[in-house]
């Protein structure tokens, strides 16, 4: 059985990378989610263990100075990262993990798995990304201009993707995104 890569969504905060994350879970059966660990406050509709783990800060340190992640990075004040044991595992039972990871944590991720499939999703433009934010109201227009602000920020790290992406209608990205993995590892 040969070992399963990565596949890696990054993007600005609020481009869509969770539902495309859902929709592309339920299309390949080879497809597992990679759970970040996260010490932001969990929101109204997110249980530990399936959206994030979520950690305090301390418990979070304690992660790493264990070793516990293959990469970590503060993001918007929260710590972000990917534990080790269960991404190793899964890949070396032949599957392949969907990651939504910043552009710090891709970039780390890039130099321990060159194999691994990046995607960088952008918005159409910053006006439709800051509509979705708003859209989703779990922020107050403080944190909302700190993404925006952020957001120009990660995308001048698009270059260093192979696939740059816009998600401009859900289903077509969706679909943009299959071919490319279809591309990479063959059909499910």
């Amino acid at each position: 059985m040969s070992r399963g890569r990565i596949i890696v969504l990054s993007g600005p905060s609020g481009v869509g990378k969770t539902t495309i994350c859902e929709r592309l879970l339920n299309s390949r059966s080879d497809l597992r989610y990679s759970v970040s660990a996260t010490s932001r406050p969990k929101r109204k509709v997110e249980k530990s263990g399936r959206e994030y783990i979520f950690l305090s800060r301390e418990e979070f340190r304690r992660w790493i100075d264990n070793d516990f992640f293959v990469e970590h990075a503060e993001v918007y004040g929260n710590f972000y990262g990917t534990p080790k044991k269960s991404l190793e595992e899964t890949l070396d039972r032949g599957l392949n993990v969907l990651m939504d990871v910043d552009v710090q944590g891709a970039r780390s991720l890039m130099k321990i798995y060159p194999d691994g499939i990046y995607f960088f999703i952008i918005p159409p433009d910053l006006a439709e990304l800051e509509q979705r934010l708003k859209k989703r109201d779990t922020d107050h227009d403080e944190v909302i201009k700190s993404r925006l602000s952020k957001a120009l920020e990660e995308l001048a790290y698009k270059s260093d993707y192979k696939y740059v992406i816009e998600n401009k209608n859900l289903g077509v990205t969706v679909k943009e995104i299959l071919q490319v993995i279809e591309n990479e590892l063959g059909a499910n």
